[in-house]
């Protein structure tokens, strides 16, 4: 029986590896919903090419599809979806990831930010309902697979703590690798000149704007440290990133006995969709190629700069304050990122942002959106 699925974030990068995945193993899945953001075109054709009845977008438009939170939230709950592919950029994946799990469907989260704004809240509801989440990151699947075991399950998929001990209980660190983006190689940045052309040049990955951007910055590792915590039930303690510029290992896991078990693949998202697509299975054939020995020659590891890496500094100071620090590290760094792309601020202030709106304390979302904004808005060109 194939498996039916629901993609939100259809037109964006992850989306098309999802539906790559999907094209390659027609006999397994299903595309029966398909959202984006304002792409309305792209949408249509992929429709059709999918046979796919149920769409929806973000943004008005012309062209008849339902649009807005509400159709992207009924979207997410569709009753005929047997998974949620959560692909949205930003805090806009929020409220359809509640959706899909107050529908009683497991969700393969790409999003983020939704774990970051809210995780204590969304892990509690998985748990009420009885679904699973599945990472879809490349770092966050590497450390998912390597906790499985017959002995344990990681909390992100755990239903029953009485037949299915807490992997996180045998963890002693995780150790999230980053590619360094296209900033680690040099010895000095100087972030006030840095053009968005420059930030936009990810040696490695092909991904949105806001993610390279965060990627350039650092700050994606750093928010995956905290969806980290969510997903896995860590401590702050226990999470370390190391840069690895060949992004072939994706993530480490260093256990209390002293073994260190790591997940090694070519550099290419399909291979972590299709694993949380199949789970708990692995599908017998891949669009990837497989890594090979002689891929393996050469890989090299270094403790990140902090110093150099401002916005990653914030969030490991951060970390130790507590669940309040989370909205306001994603919150202030969305608005940041959107305003240095549209070219109205320059790169050193997105990790400036960041840190006034840390100092000014706890808020609502909303008030944390207004803080960010007015910082924005006195340090724009």
């Amino acid at each position: 029986m194939r498996r039916r699925l629901v993609l939100l974030g259809a037109t964006g990068s992850i989306g098309a590896s999802t539906l790559r995945v999907a094209a390659a193993h027609p006999e397994r899945f299903e595309v029966v919903g398909l959202a984006a953001g304002r792409d309305a075109q792209g949408l249509q054709a992929l429709a059709r090419r999918f046979n796919v009845r149920h769409l929806a977008l973000a943004a008005p438009n012309s062209a008849g599809i339902p649009h807005g939170e509400a159709a992207l939230c009924a979207l997410a709950a569709l009753p005929e979806a047997d998974l949620v592919v959560m692909a949205i950029a930003g805090m806009a994946g929020y409220a359809p990831t509640l959706a899909a799990i107050e529908a009683g469907h497991d969700v393969a989260l790409a999003t983020k930010e939704v774990l970051v704004m809210a995780g204590e809240e969304v892990m509690r509801r998985r748990a009420a309902r009885g679904v699973r989440l599945l990472p879809l990151d490349s770092e966050h699947s590497a450390i998912f697979q390597c906790l499985q075991s017959r002995a344990s399950m990681p909390a992100c998929v755990r239903v029953g703590a009485e037949t299915e001990p807490p992997a996180e209980a045998r963890v002693a660190e995780v150790i999230l690798t980053a590619s360094g983006g296209p900033f680690f190689a040099r010895p000095e940045i100087d972030w006030a000149r840095i053009s968005v052309a420059e930030a936009l040049n990810h040696p490695r990955w092909s991904m949105g704007p806001k993610v390279t951007v965060d990627s350039a910055t650092m700050m994606n590792k750093g928010l995956e440290l905290i969806e980290a915590l969510h997903l896995f039930a860590l401590k702050p303690e226990q999470l370390r990133v190391w840069v690895h510029p060949q992004s072939m290992v994706h993530s480490l896991v260093q256990f209390k006995d002293g073994a260190l078990m790591a997940q090694l693949a070519c550099p290419d998202m399909a291979l972590p969709i299709q694993y949380a697509l199949t789970w708990p299975d692995r599908a017998a054939h891949s669009p990837v190629p497989p890594v090979s020995l002689e891929q393996m020659q050469g890989l090299t590891f270094a403790a990140p700069d902090l110093a150099r890496f401002p916005c990653l500094r914030l969030v490991f100071e951060a970390l130790p304050k507590g669940a309040w620090t989370h909205p306001v590290l994603t919150l202030a760094n969305e608005v940041a990122v959107r305003a240095f792309l549209a070219g109205r601020i320059s790169a050193d202030r997105i990790a400036a942002t960041i840190e006034a709106c840390l100092e000014a304390g706890a808020a609502p979302f909303d008030a944390i959106i207004r803080r960010a904004e007015a910082y924005v808005a006195r340090a724009a060109h």
